[in-house]
């Protein structure tokens, strides 16, 4: 039987913890990493639902991209979501573990290379590094193999990122080439998308001030927190199904999108 412990080890091989955020939580949540591993359930949001899909699949780890707990808690209480998913998963010897901005700020198999798979974008590099090497730092930038006019770039991008709807800046006359991507609220980033001579910006959580930094010289795209790194959840499974070959790791079937559109 495979433990937690060698799980954790490999998923922070990939994306060391050091590499965190430090208002970030990820790691170990809940449970013990002593337990055998009888199945993993991956997915965006370890809600309760989560956690009783996890269960109810056999599955005794939820591995999600967002921690459950971000700050501290003084009481655990059955009212709020968090409380809810905690009290399940411990009721239920369930283990939660956390793979958040550590598994955003590296460039192999990491959440933005995932992305840009999906765009078919290519010459990937970091687009804020952080280390010396250029393979750890904030989100990513590349190029498509042909420019596109603006309109069918938007078009193309709602088709990839299966997303409802994008909100974004003025089209400008320029066509679309380099694409520069930061999974969830990458909003910080735009100037550096700018200096990186990006045609396209895609990230998420875009406030109405902040899409005036477009300044007229760079399209930004904001296409929704859970569209934009709602492909991690692939990316989990695949990476530790081809790593662990005696227990199932399973993509959840619940779409934990908090946000509706009408």
């Amino acid at each position: 039987m495979t433990k937690i412990s060698e799980l954790a080890g490999f998923l922070e091989e990939i994306a060391p913890l050091h590499l965190q955020e430090s208002y970030d939580n990820s790691g170990i949540i809940c449970g013990d990493l002593t337990w055998d591993i009888r199945g993993v359930l991956c997915a965006l949001d370890a809600t309760e639902d989560i956690v009783k899909e996890a269960h109810q699949r056999g599955c005794n780890v939820v591995v999600s991209h967002h921690p459950i707990i971000f700050k501290g808690i003084k009481k655990i209480q059955y009212r709020h979501y968090v409380d809810k998913a905690i009290i399940y998963a411990i009721k239920n010897d369930i283990a939660l573990y956390a793979i958040h901005t550590n598994l955003d700020n590296v460039l192999a198999n990491g959440v933005n290379q995932k992305i840009a798979s999906k765009l078919q974008l290519n010459e990937l590099k970091i687009l804020a590094p952080s280390g010396p090497d250029g393979q750890t730092g904030t989100g990513i930038c590349g190029e498509l193999s042909t420019a596109m006019d603006a309109g069918l770039f938007l078009d193309y991008l709602k088709e990839k990122l299966q997303t409802a709807c994008v909100r974004h800046t003025r089209i400008l006359s320029k066509p679309i080439k380099k694409v520069a991507i930061t999974g969830g609220s990458g909003a910080s980033w735009i100037g550096s998308a700018i200096a990186a001579g990006a045609d396209a910006y895609i990230t998420a959580d875009v406030k109405y001030h902040e899409f005036f930094e477009a300044n007229g010289q760079i399209l930004i795209c904001d296409v929704g927190h859970f569209e934009s790194e709602q492909f991690t959840i692939e990316l989990l499974a695949g990476l530790i199904s081809e790593k662990f070959r005696n227990f199932a790791a399973h993509c959840a079937n619940l779409n934990t999108n908090p946000i509706q559109y009408f």
